[in-house]
């Protein structure tokens, strides 16, 4: 009630890709489950709770507002990592909630010392290093200013993690480039070890880097859009699949979106459908509206382009999608009526439409099409 579409999160599939992600990196490494993004735009409410009980402890998060969304629906004793946006304003609600968080300029560094000594209680602290992202990150000449600093003021900070991300390890055009990143962290984790600088955890993987440098699986691995059953890449599935023999795709897709038709109607010969002349109808045609449109994360793009599923069948958008609707041609499927569940992303019967062929039809990256699912779609989650 009161939406125009709805979310089916499967927990099935999450604890699937649970257990194959845990098997690759050993029983040793920590999961840290990255939950930006709205949890990929899966509902942070709905995938935190399922993390915990496939086990994982820790999340990671872009910014202090995604670490308090967190926090609200975790258990007691996990533990949150912000990895990118943290006010000054924001660090003394991160210390005083045990929340860890990145730090890679001595600005943050200087402020977290000084709030940390006003609440008498330590900062836990990743040092983030710049490997070759050229993002954020400690240059290595920054170094020994760092240490300097870090032996003076080691009262007021726990050493929790160090830290780097890798430039398209998706990617192995960029194969020279990782190789020459993971050479150089190397070299800032010997420098702070050489000066008695010991982090609790050094990590450095995301879902690209853990399923394809297996060398980048250090002592704990972000994983992001892998824990939702998507590949970083196709050379990152082709990498995999060479190495798991036994199934070609072991990670399994756990979002469905669905709507229903709001009205079925006929259009005559000579006539357009929808604003402007994008499509002419050139014969009487079945049309439905389905109240779906852009402002709810289906692509304008898709005009004319696009698939829905209704009762089983492919079905084309036609005309330009609306804000608020689009319509389909169900000239060729019997008995469609209102109310008819209708598949944006997902499966029906035999057919299915993926997240890959969606993008691939609106010209988007997976990781734009989860994200910009809006909000305020109901999400549900599903056996």
């Amino acid at each position: 009630m009161f939406n125009t579409s709805y979310i089916e999160i499967s927990r099935k599939a999450y604890m699937n890709n649970i257990k194959y992600l845990k098997k690759i990196i050993g029983k040793d490494v920590i999961f840290s489950s990255v939950v930006k993004g709205n949890a990929y735009g899966h509902g942070v409410e709905n995938v935190v709770p399922l993390a915990e009980e496939a086990g994982i402890q820790h999340f990671s998060v872009f910014s202090a507002k995604e670490a308090n969304d967190v926090l609200k629906v975790m258990s007691p004793g996990n533990q949150i990592m912000i990895m990118g946006l943290l006010d000054d304003a924001e660090i003394e609600w991160a210390i005083t909630n045990d929340i860890e968080f990145f730090v890679f300029d001595m600005g943050r560094f200087e402020k977290a010392i000084e709030t940390a000594r006003m609440l008498r209680k330590k900062a836990i602290i990743h040092i983030e290093v710049e490997t070759g992202f050229n993002r954020t990150g400690f240059m290595y000449e920054q170094v020994p200013e760092l240490v300097d600093f870090m032996k003076r003021e080691s009262d007021h900070f726990v050493f929790q993690g160090l830290c780097t991300h890798y430039a398209g390890a998706e990617s192995l055009a960029n194969y020279l480039r990782i190789k020459n990143q993971i050479t150089l962290f190397r070299k800032f984790s010997r420098y702070f070890t050489r000066h008695g600088l010991h982090p609790t955890l050094r990590h450095t993987a995301c879902s690209a880097a853990a399923l394809t440098y297996p060398n980048t699986i250090m002592d704990m691995v972000r994983f992001g859009i892998s824990q939702y059953g998507f590949w970083p890449s196709p050379e990152t599935h082709m990498f995999r699949f060479r190495r798991d023999t036994k199934e070609t795709n072991p990670l399994r897709r756990m979002l469905s979106w669905k709507s229903k038709v709001m009205v079925v109607k006929t259009v005559e010969p000579g006539e357009f459908v929808g604003y402007g002349s994008s499509f002419l109808a050139n014969k009487k045609l079945k049309i439905a509206i389905i109240p779906v449109g852009y402002a709810n994360g289906f692509s304008r793009a898709l005009s004319n382009t696009g698939r829905v599923l209704i009762k089983g069948r492919r079905v084309p958008v036609i005309g330009t999608v609306t804000m608020n609707t689009m319509t389909v041609n169900v000239t060729d499927i019997p008995n469609v009526e209102r109310g008819d569940e209708v598949v944006i992303i997902g499966k029906q019967k035999r057919l299915s439409i993926s997240i890959s062929s969606f993008c691939e039809m609106s010209d988007q990256l997976n990781y734009q099409l989860l994200t910009r699912l809006p909000g305020d779609i109901p999400r549900f989650i599903a056996k």
